[in-house]
Protein backbone atom coordinates (compact mmCIF):
# COMPACT_ATOMS: atom_id res chain seq x y z
CA UNK A 1 0.00 0.00 0.00
CA UNK A 2 1.44 3.23 -1.05
CA UNK A 3 1.23 7.06 1.05
CA UNK A 4 -1.88 7.78 -0.72
CA UNK A 5 -3.42 4.01 -0.14
CA UNK A 6 -2.89 5.34 3.73
CA UNK A 7 -4.52 8.77 3.06
CA UNK A 8 -7.90 7.17 1.60
CA UNK A 9 -7.64 4.76 4.82
CA UNK A 10 -7.43 7.67 7.25
CA UNK A 11 -9.47 9.76 5.68
CA UNK A 12 -12.54 7.13 5.58
CA UNK A 13 -13.13 7.38 9.54
CA UNK A 14 -13.20 10.96 8.91
CA UNK A 15 -16.02 10.44 6.80
CA UNK A 16 -17.83 7.58 8.47
CA UNK A 17 -18.24 10.34 11.16
CA UNK A 18 -19.41 13.99 11.38
CA UNK A 19 -18.76 14.17 7.29
CA UNK A 20 -20.64 10.75 6.36
CA UNK A 21 -23.96 12.69 7.42
CA UNK A 22 -22.88 15.65 5.70
CA UNK A 23 -21.65 14.81 2.56
CA UNK A 24 -23.78 11.78 1.29
CA UNK A 25 -24.37 11.73 -2.38
CA UNK A 26 -21.74 15.18 -2.22
CA UNK A 27 -18.71 15.68 -3.02
CA UNK A 28 -16.31 13.78 -1.05
CA UNK A 29 -13.35 14.26 0.93
CA UNK A 30 -11.44 11.67 -0.37
CA UNK A 31 -12.48 12.63 -4.08
CA UNK A 32 -10.99 15.90 -3.29
CA UNK A 33 -7.93 14.35 -1.68
CA UNK A 34 -7.75 12.50 -4.79
CA UNK A 35 -7.87 15.12 -7.08
CA UNK A 36 -4.84 17.46 -4.78
CA UNK A 37 -2.66 14.58 -5.41
CA UNK A 38 -3.33 14.47 -8.63
CA UNK A 39 -2.69 18.00 -9.04
CA UNK A 40 1.22 17.05 -7.73
CA UNK A 41 1.40 14.96 -10.26
CA UNK A 42 0.36 17.14 -13.19
CA UNK A 43 2.26 20.34 -11.52
CA UNK A 44 5.44 19.08 -10.42
CA UNK A 45 8.39 21.05 -12.26
CA UNK A 46 11.94 19.54 -12.15
CA UNK A 47 14.24 21.20 -9.82
CA UNK A 48 17.36 19.04 -9.41
CA UNK A 49 17.97 15.23 -10.12
CA UNK A 50 14.79 13.42 -8.89
CA UNK A 51 13.38 16.53 -6.97
CA UNK A 52 10.42 18.39 -8.25
CA UNK A 53 8.94 21.96 -7.05
CA UNK A 54 4.72 21.24 -7.07
CA UNK A 55 1.90 23.25 -5.93
CA UNK A 56 1.41 24.31 -2.46
CA UNK A 57 -1.45 26.91 -2.34
CA UNK A 58 -4.99 25.23 -3.60
CA UNK A 59 -8.41 26.87 -4.22
CA UNK A 60 -11.04 24.36 -4.31
CA UNK A 61 -14.67 25.67 -6.25
CA UNK A 62 -17.85 24.15 -5.25
CA UNK A 63 -21.34 23.95 -6.41
CA UNK A 64 -24.30 26.11 -3.84
CA UNK A 65 -25.22 22.91 -2.45
CA UNK A 66 -22.05 21.24 -1.41
CA UNK A 67 -20.14 24.75 -0.68
CA UNK A 68 -22.46 25.05 1.94
CA UNK A 69 -22.32 21.56 3.37
CA UNK A 70 -18.69 21.72 3.05
CA UNK A 71 -17.16 24.85 4.35
CA UNK A 72 -18.24 24.62 8.20
CA UNK A 73 -16.05 21.44 8.14
CA UNK A 74 -13.21 23.01 6.26
CA UNK A 75 -10.44 23.49 8.91
CA UNK A 76 -11.14 19.65 10.33
CA UNK A 77 -11.11 18.83 6.81
CA UNK A 78 -8.03 20.76 6.18
CA UNK A 79 -5.89 18.98 9.09
CA UNK A 80 -6.60 15.89 7.71
CA UNK A 81 -5.73 16.21 4.24
CA UNK A 82 -2.52 19.05 4.53
CA UNK A 83 -0.16 16.20 6.15
CA UNK A 84 -0.97 13.11 4.19
CA UNK A 85 -0.78 15.38 1.55
CA UNK A 86 3.01 16.69 2.50
CA UNK A 87 3.71 12.67 3.43
CA UNK A 88 2.74 12.13 -0.10
CA UNK A 89 4.95 14.86 -1.79
CA UNK A 90 7.78 13.84 0.75
CA UNK A 91 7.89 10.28 -0.66
CA UNK A 92 7.55 11.56 -3.73
CA UNK A 93 10.43 13.49 -4.11
CA UNK A 94 8.25 16.71 -4.22
CA UNK A 95 9.16 19.84 -2.89
CA UNK A 96 6.69 22.92 -1.23
CA UNK A 97 7.89 26.36 -1.39
CA UNK A 98 5.77 27.51 1.68
CA UNK A 99 2.87 25.93 3.70
CA UNK A 100 0.02 23.87 2.05
CA UNK A 101 -2.69 25.91 1.87
CA UNK A 102 -6.82 25.14 1.07
CA UNK A 103 -9.26 27.48 0.31
CA UNK A 104 -12.34 27.09 -0.50
CA UNK A 105 -14.83 28.83 -3.14
CA UNK A 106 -18.46 29.43 -4.39
CA UNK A 107 -18.82 28.54 -8.08
CA UNK A 108 -22.30 28.78 -9.02
CA UNK A 109 -22.52 27.47 -12.64
CA UNK A 110 -20.73 24.27 -10.86
CA UNK A 111 -23.51 20.72 -10.36
CA UNK A 112 -23.64 19.35 -7.15
CA UNK A 113 -21.68 16.83 -7.03
CA UNK A 114 -18.54 18.39 -9.19
CA UNK A 115 -15.86 20.57 -8.21
CA UNK A 116 -12.91 22.08 -9.68
CA UNK A 117 -8.91 22.81 -8.24
CA UNK A 118 -6.45 25.59 -9.26
CA UNK A 119 -3.24 25.72 -7.81
CA UNK A 120 -0.18 27.74 -7.48
CA UNK A 121 3.50 27.09 -6.21
CA UNK A 122 3.47 30.33 -3.77
CA UNK A 123 6.43 31.45 -0.89
CA UNK A 124 4.94 32.30 2.38
CA UNK A 125 6.37 35.35 1.49
CA UNK A 126 4.73 35.63 -2.00
CA UNK A 127 2.51 38.74 -1.44
CA UNK A 128 1.49 42.01 -3.35
CA UNK A 129 3.84 44.19 -0.20
CA UNK A 130 6.57 41.20 -0.71
CA UNK A 131 6.86 41.53 -4.69
CA UNK A 132 7.17 45.28 -4.07
CA UNK A 133 10.13 44.64 -1.92
CA UNK A 134 11.81 42.48 -4.32
CA UNK A 135 11.64 45.19 -6.29
CA UNK A 136 13.11 47.67 -4.33
CA UNK A 137 15.57 45.27 -2.75
CA UNK A 138 19.05 45.50 -4.32
CA UNK A 139 20.00 41.71 -3.12
CA UNK A 140 17.68 38.90 -3.21
CA UNK A 141 18.55 34.84 -2.07
CA UNK A 142 16.91 32.78 -4.79
CA UNK A 143 15.33 29.44 -3.16
CA UNK A 144 13.69 27.06 -5.41
CA UNK A 145 12.82 29.47 -8.03
CA UNK A 146 11.30 31.77 -5.32
CA UNK A 147 13.37 35.20 -4.27
CA UNK A 148 13.43 36.47 -1.00
CA UNK A 149 14.44 39.79 -0.74
CA UNK A 150 17.44 40.41 1.10
CA UNK A 151 16.01 44.08 3.47
CA UNK A 152 16.55 44.56 7.03
CA UNK A 153 16.20 42.55 9.83
CA UNK A 154 16.61 39.19 7.65
CA UNK A 155 15.28 36.25 8.11
CA UNK A 156 15.61 32.91 9.37
CA UNK A 157 15.34 29.41 7.16
CA UNK A 158 14.31 26.12 7.94
CA UNK A 159 12.33 23.01 7.71
CA UNK A 160 10.14 24.02 10.69
CA UNK A 161 7.28 26.30 11.34
CA UNK A 162 8.83 28.96 13.38
CA UNK A 163 11.16 29.72 10.03
CA UNK A 164 10.58 32.37 8.38
CA UNK A 165 11.20 30.67 5.14
CA UNK A 166 10.35 26.91 4.97
CA UNK A 167 12.09 24.75 3.01
CA UNK A 168 10.65 20.83 2.59
CA UNK A 169 14.30 18.91 2.33
CA UNK A 170 14.76 16.49 5.30
CA UNK A 171 18.02 17.69 4.93
CA UNK A 172 17.60 21.10 6.27
CA UNK A 173 16.79 21.17 10.84
CA UNK A 174 14.18 23.05 11.74
CA UNK A 175 15.55 26.01 12.01
CA UNK A 176 19.04 25.62 10.09
CA UNK A 177 19.95 29.20 9.29
CA UNK A 178 19.65 33.14 10.12
CA UNK A 179 20.41 35.46 7.47
CA UNK A 180 20.75 38.61 8.88
CA UNK A 181 20.88 41.85 6.73
CA UNK A 182 22.01 45.57 7.59
CA UNK A 183 20.54 48.13 5.36
CA UNK A 184 23.13 49.88 3.38
CA UNK A 185 20.87 52.33 2.02
CA UNK A 186 22.07 55.88 3.32
CA UNK A 187 25.13 54.93 1.63
CA UNK A 188 23.79 53.84 -1.69
CA UNK A 189 25.51 50.97 -0.79
CA UNK A 190 23.88 46.91 -1.18
CA UNK A 191 23.15 45.89 2.42
CA UNK A 192 25.85 43.90 4.69
CA UNK A 193 24.37 40.63 4.39
CA UNK A 194 25.64 37.52 6.52
CA UNK A 195 24.75 34.45 7.05
CA UNK A 196 24.74 31.77 10.98
CA UNK A 197 24.31 28.50 11.10
CA UNK A 198 21.86 28.47 14.20
CA UNK A 199 22.82 24.88 15.77
CA UNK A 200 21.74 22.98 12.67
CA UNK A 201 22.84 18.84 12.22
CA UNK A 202 24.12 19.15 8.25
CA UNK A 203 25.69 22.63 8.82
CA UNK A 204 25.96 25.05 5.85
CA UNK A 205 28.04 25.94 2.82
CA UNK A 206 28.76 28.78 1.96
CA UNK A 207 30.96 28.60 -2.07
CA UNK A 208 32.37 25.17 -1.45
CA UNK A 209 33.48 25.71 1.55
CA UNK A 210 31.97 24.68 5.18
CA UNK A 211 31.22 27.27 7.87
CA UNK A 212 29.59 28.68 11.04
CA UNK A 213 28.98 32.30 9.61
CA UNK A 214 29.72 34.09 6.26
CA UNK A 215 29.30 36.93 4.62
CA UNK A 216 27.08 37.00 1.25
CA UNK A 217 27.84 39.10 -1.84
CA UNK A 218 26.13 39.17 -5.09
CA UNK A 219 26.67 35.46 -6.80
CA UNK A 220 27.09 34.33 -3.86
CA UNK A 221 25.88 29.99 -3.69
CA UNK A 222 25.03 28.61 0.13
CA UNK A 223 24.19 25.18 0.74
CA UNK A 224 21.82 23.74 3.02
CA UNK A 225 21.03 19.92 3.14
CA UNK A 226 19.91 19.21 -0.55
CA UNK A 227 18.92 22.64 -1.24
CA UNK A 228 21.17 25.31 -3.23
CA UNK A 229 20.61 29.11 -2.60
CA UNK A 230 22.02 31.90 -4.74
CA UNK A 231 22.53 35.67 -3.77
CA UNK A 232 21.22 37.51 -6.98
CA UNK A 233 20.23 40.91 -8.23
CA UNK A 234 16.45 40.72 -8.66
CA UNK A 235 16.94 42.52 -12.23
CA UNK A 236 20.30 40.78 -13.28
CA UNK A 237 19.64 36.69 -14.95
CA UNK A 238 22.64 34.80 -13.36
Amino acid sequence: MGVFDNLERKLEGVVNGAFARAFKGDVQPVEITARLQRELDAEARLLARDRHLVPNDFTIGLSSHDYDRLTPYSRTLNAEIIPQLRDYAANAGYVFNGPVTIAYELDAALPVGRFTITSQALAAADTPATQTAIRRASLVLEVNGIRHPLSAPGFTIGRGTDADVRINDPGVSRLHARVSVQDGADTQADPRVTIEDMGSTNGIVVDGRRVQNALLREGSRVELGNTRMLVRSPVTDV
